[in-house]
């Protein structure tokens, strides 16, 4: 993700005006924000573009924003917003209708309406923003539901922590803490993917699963496929056989569901072993690790043939792989920690 603001790195003076112009010069549907305490504020945005979905990790102290009828009247980019709250609380009002926001929640509403967001306060130990959470902002023309159902739904919690608001929320998670940088194609494919699963989390809600179109299935039952070869990654029984019965369907619709990826389910399950082996072997906290050691928990007992896998994939012996990524080989960060260290991409 790109920072596109963070007043931390602006004088104590600045931070609070600099966060006003962003939300009202800047974004797509401009807010006004209040603030009680204007010298204490602190915000940052991180945003990532995903074709027509624009994702953003938001983090800042307790305010108010809120968009009138009036600024609307000016500018009316039919957008909806799902946020998806990490931290804090947060109240989101929109016609009549107030949504009190916790951890783990979403929210779902609409900039063509007036609405008004109220962040609360955390504990104050904890140094860090009142309030961060995650925001999507998609045309509301890509939403395939009614829209006169979809407005049952607007400025109401939704569960986050279980099923398929679970789903969700993990996709969000991963792609908000993700270093890697994506391509054209790549990036609108999970922007696609991401409208799907909040499409399916609302229809979820509405009880109006036959509504949503077959490609919506296929992409929520992919997106579960994903998340289970994951959570199975080391089991050595992980098979097309076991994947599907875990998730009923037969190894043939299995099989066709990844060759709509342009890929197969063994590839697969075998690309995503070799990158969680790259990952430990550029780990510094495993660097005493034995490499036959690393590859036999990811489904690699043979050592040869991890080897040979593992140079295919990436062009280099695992051994000097590792010597290349070894810490004392990287600068270090003011933080003193290692760039990139420890994070690992599941997308």
């Amino acid at each position: 993700m790109k920072t596109v603001i963070d007043t931390g790195n602006l004088p104590v003076d600045e931070r609070f005006e600099s966060w006003l112009d962003y939300m009202f010069q800047q974004v797509v549907a401009p807010m006004r924000v209040t603030c009680d305490d204007p010298g204490a504020f602190r915000g940052s945005i991180e945003a990532i573009e995903l074709g027509a979905v624009h994702v953003s990790a938001v983090g800042a102290s307790p305010c108010e924003a809120y968009r009138t009828s009036r600024m609307i009247r000016q500018s009316d980019p039919e957008l909806f917003q799902l946020a998806f709250n990490l931290r804090g609380k947060t109240m989101i009002t929109q016609e009549r209708k107030c949504a009190l926001s916790q951890p783990s929640d979403l929210v779902l509403y609409h900039t063509s309406r007036p609405h008004q967001i109220r962040t609360g306060r955390v504990r104050a130990d904890l140094g860090e923003h009142a309030t961060q959470g995650v925001m999507v902002v998609f045309p509301a023309k890509l939403l395939p539901l009614s829209p006169r159902k979809v407005e049952r739904l607007t400025a109401t919690s939704l569960p986050g922590r279980e099923g398929v608001g679970a789903l969700l929320t993990g996709f969000l998670t991963q792609l908000t803490a993700s270093t890697h940088q994506y391509g054209t194609a790549e990036s609108v494919r999970l922007g696609t993917i991401l409208v799907d699963l909040i499409t399916t989390v609302l229809a979820h809600h509405l009880d109006a699963d036959t509504a949503v179109p077959p490609p919506t299935h296929q992409s929520l039952l992919l997106m579960r496929v994903y998340a289970f070869i994951e959570q199975h990654l080391t089991d050595p029984g992980l098979s097309p056989a076991t994947i599907a019965a875990a998730h009923s369907v037969s190894t043939r619709t299995l099989h066709r569901l990844f060759q709509t990826q342009n890929a197969t389910v063994a590839g697969w399950i075998h690309a995503r072993r070799l990158e969680c082996c790259r990952h430990d072997l550029s780990d510094p906290f495993l660097a005493d690790r034995p490499i036959h050691a690393i590859a036999a928990q990811w489904g690699f007992p043979a050592a040869a043939h991890f080897t040979r896998a593992f140079t295919a994939a990436y062009g280099l012996a695992p051994r000097d792989y590792r010597h290349r990524h070894r810490p004392d080989r990287h600068t270090r960060s003011d933080a003193g920690e290692i760039p990139g260290a420890g994070i690992r991409t599941n997308l």
